[in-house]
């Protein structure tokens, strides 16, 4: 077993971590491009081979509207107890950025800072876990448990094609290890809010808007109305937004059909049901307007368990002389799922850094060689 006294001394290189990262992170992902994601799979899985793993392609599938999404990747390291419950890190590969960002965004080092597409929000912390894992082999030291690595496609967008797969590893692990972004000053989660998603439309009547304007009924005009009364339903207990928005082709049509997305997002389940219920209210026929409920990602309260291991994540923090914090947040992730199965399971263990799905997305670099000293120790400390 590693000694935690040794954890410091893990022959890190940042500079050879920064460069394979890199190779990462210009490796352009967006969710809703299966090819850019599978793209970045395949580096994944390089990194994954040259390491000795047993590798499984599994193929993309369909989201709900029809989308094909990219694949998934099971890897397997090798240990004599393969097969038997262990460790299951979990991560995704898709980003919020579309194709191009690169352009006003690129990969680039200031002072202790590297910024790019989806480097914090979670290729850094994929990336860091896979170090963790070679540094140990490196060092011959073979985990006492065997450690599977699940890669995934759509966690932006709620996880729809991969959720079974997640909570099947998930039942088959003794712990789940999610590298998602870690909070400031050594922060990690050990719980997330629920979050529900809701497809919205509204049926106008369409006419010439400049011959016939009185004569049609705005899809538009009738979308904005409801946005504002769905935002303004937020309250201390749960929050209600509206991020996507579609309508019209024609300026001089008065628009037939719009369509929207909203969140709602709240810490405890009983307030997401209500907030499911008020959303769905709204639901009105004779103004064309209308709710469905999309996916939900279900309340992770912490157990016992993972308040345990938040305590043995503590003294690897102060092992390599990191703080030490650990909350319930919001912002959802696959450890959502696997936290509310009850499988013991630690969430933001990945890079610091700030600006997640934004153009100022960016990793703090000191934390990156640290974090995977932790992850090392972690790795070589479950049993």
């Amino acid at each position: 077993m590693l000694d935690h006294m040794a954890l410091p001394d893990l022959p890190i290189d940042t500079e050879a971590m920064l460069a394979g990262l890199r190779e990462w992170v210009e490796c352009e992902s967006p969710t809703w491009d299966a090819g850019a994601v599978n793209r970045m799979l395949d580096l994944a899985c390089r990194d994954l081979a040259l390491m000795g793993a047993a590798i499984e392609r599994i193929p993309g599938a369909p989201e709900p509207s029809g989308v094909m999404m990219g694949g998934m990747v099971r890897a397997r390291l090798p240990h004599p107890r393969m097969g038997e419950p262990g460790i299951t890190i979990m991560g995704h590969f898709d980003t919020v950025h579309p194709v191009g960002t690169l352009g006003v965004n690129p990969f680039r080092i200031e002072g202790d800072k590297a910024w790019g597409p989806g480097i914090f929000d979670m290729k850094g912390g994929n990336f860091l876990a896979l170090e963790a894992l070679r540094q140990l082999a490196a060092a011959g030291m073979q985990t006492p448990l065997p450690v599977t690595v699940l890669f995934t496609p759509d966690e932006e967008i709620g996880s729809p094609t991969s959720r079974a797969l997640i909570e099947a590893e998930a039942a088959r692990a003794r712990y789940v290890l999610v590298p998602e972004p870690g909070k400031q000053g050594g922060g990690i989660t050990t719980g997330r809010y629920a979050i529900a998603r809701f497809n919205l439309t509204t049926t106008g009547k369409p006419s010439h808007a400049g011959a016939r304007l009185s004569e049609g009924r705005s899809a538009i005009r009738e979308m904005c109305k409801r946005i504002l009364q769905i935002e303004a339903m937020t309250d201390d207990d749960c929050t209600f937004s509206v991020g996507v928005l579609h309508s019209g082709q024609w300026v001089n049509c008065v628009s037939s059909q719009a369509r929207g997305e909203a969140l709602s997002m709240a810490k405890r389940q009983e307030d997401l049901d209500r907030g499911v219920a008020a959303m769905l209210a709204l639901s009105d026929a004779d103004t064309g307007f209308q709710v469905t409920r999309g996916l939900t990602r279900p309340v992770w309260e912490p157990s016992e368990a993972t308040l345990s291991l938040a305590a043995h994540v503590e003294t690897l923090h102060k092992a390599v002389g990191l703080g030490f914090s650990h909350q319930s947040q919001g912002g959802g992730s696959d450890g959502n799922f696997t936290g509310a199965m009850g499988v013991p399971t630690l969430d933001g263990l990945g890079v610091e850094g700030d600006g997640a799905h934004t153009l100022d997305e960016h990793i703090d670099i000191p934390s990156l060689p640290a974090r995977a000293r932790v992850m090392a120790g972690l790795l070589a400390g479950l049993s």
